[in-house]
């Protein structure tokens, strides 16, 4: 497989600095987390939500440009 490029480069690698975080403050990787699957629609929807505020502020602040 071809070393990802550009923008997917960047996405793969803050993946992996997300994936460092979690270990750090959870202990566990997502795969080894015992979550339900009720927990993870959970977690999945609160993140939803708060991209859908940031989304929202910064349409908000393009719009006073």
């Amino acid at each position: 497989m071809n070393n990802p490029t550009g923008i997917e480069a960047e996405v793969c690698q803050d993946i992996t600095k997300r994936q460092a975080v979690g270990l750090k403050k959870y202990g566990v990787s997502v795969a080894g987390n015992p979550l339900t699957r009720k927990q993870w629609a959970q977690h999945a929807y609160e993140e939803a939500l708060d991209l859908a505020i940031y989304l929202k502020k910064l349409i908000n602040e393009l719009d006073k440009l």
